[in-house]
């Protein structure tokens, strides 16, 4: 039974919403809460893919110089939209403040890390290079992790065991980061079963890109879907944060 039915935009649609839940739950609503947690949960499917299909997109495109152009604008647009939406609270006034650089730009980093990858021979330098954008990395969104999941993507890339493999340790790493039992009110087990759930929406990506991608792009629509993908980041945390500046 073929599985793979989902186009490379259909599999885009469904990051671009689960992010879209993600930032819901952590502008608006209580951390710690059931709704929350399962809410930021789903939208960790979203870095992953974009992460992937980065990686497709940096083999397939026709100029990579115009890509990385598109990725630096978009971050540029994208940057004042994140802070208004991701600002913190202070003494109960919405404010707008410098919170980190936004997803477009990680996006750049990561391309730069594939351009490290295929243009650099000398070993030495490229660890260097690798190490400048992973740490850069550290003041925006998807710090490490981003960068990571390229390198994965990147060495996996058309080999489906490999792939499956470079899911799972992002999953697992990713596990590792939210396990911590000692600050946990619920203990050991508690702390396991947020570390599974925190992962879960990465295997969900991974299930996505391995069973039911069909490696194929939408057949109408093409340009409309290239600009809605790089408009819906901007425009999404605009409104947002906009919404949250007048609650």
């Amino acid at each position: 039974m073929n599985l793979k039915k989902l186009n490379r935009d259909e599999i885009k649609y469904i990051a671009m919403m689960t992010m879209l839940l993600n930032h819901i739950a952590n502008i608006f609503l209580e951390p710690g809460t059931f709704v929350f947690t399962i809410l930021v949960d789903i939208g960790y499917f979203t870095a992953p893919v974009m992460c992937w299909f980065l990686v497709e997109g940096y083999h397939y495109t026709r100029s990579k110089k115009r890509y990385a152009a598109r990725l630096a604008v978009f971050a540029l647009i994208s940057e004042i939209p994140f802070c208004l939406a991701f600002s913190e609270t202070y003494n109960g006034v919405e404010s707008i403040s410098f919170c980190g650089m936004n997803m477009m730009f990680t996006l750049l980093l990561c391309f730069g890390i594939l351009a490290v990858r295929e243009h650099v021979q000398e070993e030495g330098l490229k660890l260097a290079l690798y190490l400048f954008l992973f740490l850069l990395s550290t003041i925006s969104d998807w710090a490490i992790l981003a960068p990571m999941f390229t390198l994965l993507f990147a060495w996996s890339r058309g080999d489906e065991r490999r792939t499956k493999k470079s899911f799972l340790v992002g999953a697992g790493v990713f596990a590792l980061m939210n396990f911590y039992p000692a600050a946990s009110p619920g203990g050991l087990l508690f702390s396991l079963g947020y570390a599974f759930l925190s992962c879960c929406g990465i295997l969900l990506a991974g299930i996505a890109v391995v069973y039911l991608y069909n490696g194929k792009r939408a057949e109408k629509g093409r340009t409309f879907f290239k600009w809605f993908f790089y408009l819906f980041y901007p425009v999404h945390l605009l409104i947002l944060g906009i919404i949250r500046i007048g609650c």
